[in-house]
């Protein structure tokens, strides 16, 4: 057997024991979840990047039904067009039975659109949040379990040696320099676990951020007829900002009632 076939996986794979196996499919099974939940989630955030400018557009829309639909066509599934067609239900839930003797025909109508909204961003952090766990426990768990590996390996090792009293150099690499690649392979399989972690955790928190900012704006628009960032405090706020940079600013138009 030559020095490379010695030290490969092959030779590894074939001399081990059964938990030095159990190690490394359990690895091989922690990697193949992860690079798919890598690729599920990076699918989601390349569709999410196309769906820029919808906020924008439902809000220059000349109607509710309308700014729906802009929702529709250019957001199709996504958070913000479940956000805005829960408070839409939710408007027309509180006409229809305003007087009805239930539990939620008697809160008043701000109480009843926030509970709504709020329901449906809940919803929607479950979803971006879904695989996240996953990605975090296998970059925490993958290099202890890589070492492991490694410990039993040289722990096997050791045994063979003392049982047949070669202590040589030959002897001792190749089992001990086999143990390592557990080691090697763990860390193989929790970096890109932790970086993705990282990534999606942050886009989540960007995300969920304008989430928020827009169920503020439907909430106040709902109850008040206006956004909350077309009072006149924030008009001025806005034009001064403008005209600071040189600017002209142009006014939003917002849907009509529904």
């Amino acid at each position: 057997m030559s020095g490379s076939e010695a030290f490969g996986l092959a030779h590894l794979w074939e001399q081990s024991d059964i938990i030095i196996k159990l190690v490394a499919l359990t690895l091989v099974l922690m990697s193949i979840t992860s690079w798919y939940l890598i690729l599920v989630r990076s699918t989601r955030q390349l569709r999410a990047r196309g769906f820029e400018g919808a906020v924008e557009s439902f809000w220059n829309a000349s109607s509710l039904d309308e700014g729906l639909k802009r929702l529709s066509d250019r957001a199709p599934g996504a958070p913000v067009e479940a956000l805005a067609r829960q408070g839409a239900a939710a408007v027309e839930h509180l006409r229809q039975h305003t007087h009805a003797d239930t539990l939620g025909g008697k809160l008043d109508a701000d109480e009843f659109i926030t509970r709504a909204l709020r329901k449906s961003i809940s919803r929607s952090t479950s979803q971006l949040e879904s695989g996240l766990t996953v990605l975090a426990s296998i970059g925490s768990t993958a290099p202890f379990v890589g070492l492991f590996g490694t410990v039993w390996g040289i722990y096997g090792a050791l045994i063979a040696i003392s049982t047949t009293g070669v202590a040589t150099l030959d002897a001792v690499a190749g089992p001990v320099g086999e143990a390592l690649i557990m080691t090697a392979f763990g860390l193989f399989v929790a970096i890109p676990a932790v970086l993705g972690y990282n990534a999606f955790n942050r886009a989540n928190r960007l995300e969920l951020a304008e989430l928020d900012a827009f169920a503020h704006d439907l909430h106040a628009w709902f109850t008040t007829g206006t956004r909350l960032a077309d009072t006149p405090a924030a008009q001025r706020a806005a034009r001064a900002a403008a005209k600071a940079q040189g600017v002209e600013p142009s006014a939003v138009a917002q849907p009509g009632a529904a």
